[in-house]
């Protein structure tokens, strides 16, 4: 079942040198598809972290080669990462989908998205401007945009290396140094970009790489005084516990991109075949695996019926399997935990009312490996309504009218993301003004660009990614006032 290749990296990466950890620890970290050991990788901690911190203070500091770059320096050095990245795009891709089990067909554009990303940032670095200001006397003022300083990044499994783009793109356009820590369970894909760093030119220490845990290495990242900013995707829990660290040491900034239980809305004057097909890749996506995943599928109650048997049509054709099969739309769910969350949530739904109308079990012996589940008749109190599931299951809701609907799409601690379909522009634009999310698509799902500023309202996060509000992320603004002499 894998596509077997050479695991060049596995170690820290600390001031442009691989190096093991300071406690010779190490971890693995395995293949979800077969249950195989892919590789050992170094366990780094607090005392890692530290090292990384040094590194990065001194790369930030005044006079240093970083600092002392022009805006247009820092571009070229991250067009040459760009650059790297798509020459050695399959074999990124390989690793990315051997430790994420994500589908070959879907890793490979993955990374030539993820250098794009870079690219558009790049494109920041010159743009990054301030004001002059008139004010009141003989005074002249204009406002500076300066690096934060050095940031810490902790990002999830389910897009490890488009989510270390999203995370390290900003932060070197705007001229930050970095401490990154991938997901334990997708450590390979970040520890490769890292090389590519110090062969695109990178000064050692801008970019450093601590492969670990979250109580250990992640905490660490989250409490160190010298670190200016911090920022994580991934869980709501997680983020609380962020955000306690932050404000327990130093104040630093936090942005946050947490969970959701978006709503996808569908409303009776939409054609119900292309809705349903909508609807299917806003949940199983990834294997379900999304953050603004449209988890919960209201659909008006005049096309309710005829929607539930497309699908039922839909999920049963979607094909299982061998994530490096070009043929396989699903693979497995990420580890073993995730795996019986998800089978757990879809037990509750049976026990609870909901009528499964296809899935619901494991697929196959071997693998973590999940069959796409659709429930109808999905009530707003069960837990798969409420719960952010994580996993390829579908919840079907009924609805009847507009205030309804809205009323019930935004009964959520969550607000990441949103959708509508729909051909009356009316009703579009009422449900997108009044949903309470960050992003809301109108017939369609999941159309997120570089240019787009992406985040959620409540417990879904604090700040932004992409666009120009990423910028914003990774600077912090002074004023500058000088006064002006008079003349006699």
């Amino acid at each position: 079942m894998t596509r077997k290749v050479h695991i060049k990296y596995n170690q820290l990466f600390i001031n442009n040198e691989f190096v093991d950890a300071v406690s010779r620890k190490k971890f693995t970290t395995i293949n979800p598809a077969d249950g195989t050991v892919i590789a050992e990788v170094a366990e780094g901690d607090k005392a890692d972290v530290d090292k990384a911190v040094t590194a990065a203070k001194q790369a930030f500091s005044r006079g240093s080669k970083w600092r002392n770059m022009n805006a247009s320096g820092r571009a070229k050095l991250m067009n040459k990462l760009a650059d790297l990245m798509e020459r050695d795009a399959e074999y990124i891709a390989t690793l990315e989908t051997m430790d994420t089990g994500k589908t070959f067909t879907n890793t490979l554009p993955e990374v030539y998205y993820s250098a794009s990303a870079i690219r558009y940032h790049a494109g920041w670095c010159d743009k990054i401007t301030g004001d002059t200001i008139p004010t009141d006397g003989n005074y002249i003022t204009f406002t500076r945009k300066e690096p934060v300083g050095v940031v810490g990044q902790i990002i999830p499994w389910n897009y490890p290396f488009a989510m270390l783009v999203w995370k390290w793109a900003p932060a070197l356009a705007t001229g930050c140094t970095i401490i990154l820590k991938p997901a334990e369970q997708t450590p390979l894909s970040a520890l490769y970009a890292a090389a590519l760093v110090k062969e695109a030119g990178f000064p050692p220490g801008v970019v450093n790489v601590i492969t670990g845990y979250g109580p250990t290495a992640g905490a660490a990242i989250s409490e160190h005084p010298d670190i200016r900013k911090i920022a994580f995707t991934g869980s709501t829990d997680v983020g609380h516990l962020i955000m306690q660290a932050a404000g327990g040491t130093n104040l630093k900034r936090v942005s946050l991109e947490l969970g959701g239980k978006s709503p996808l809305v569908v409303f009776d004057d939409f054609d119900v075949k292309e809705a349903a097909e909508i609807a299917h890749n806003a949940v199983f996506a990834n294997h379900g695996q999304n953050c603004c995943a449209g988890s919960r599928t209201f659909v008006h109650v005049k096309i309710y019926d005829e929607f539930v048997n497309h699908a039922k049509q839909l999920a049963l054709q979607r094909k299982v399997g061998d994530p490096f099969n070009s043929e396989t739309q699903q693979g497995p769910q990420i580890d073993e935990e995730m795996f019986n969350k998800v089978l757990g949530l879809i037990q509750s739904g049976k026990e609870q009312g909901a009528v499964l109308e296809t899935g619901g079990e494991r697929m196959g012996k071997v693998g973590y490996f999940i069959k796409p589940t659709v429930f109808s008749n999905v009530t707003d109190n069960m837990n798969i309504a409420k719960e952010e599931i994580f996993g390829p299951v579908q919840s079907i809701l009924k609805f009847e009218t507009m205030d309804e609907v809205i009323e019930r799409a935004n009964n959520t601690k969550y607000g990441l993301a949103a959708g509508v379909l729909t051909k009356d522009i009316d009703k579009a634009l009422v449900f997108a003004q009044a949903v309470e999310s960050g992003s809301v698509w109108v017939n369609c799902y999941d159309a997120i660009a570089n240019q787009t500023p992406f985040g959620g309202f409540k417990e879904s996060g604090i700040g932004r990614e992409l666009g120009a509000e990423g910028i914003k992320e990774y600077l912090e603004l002074k004023t500058v006032t000088i006064k002006v002499p008079t003349r006699n």
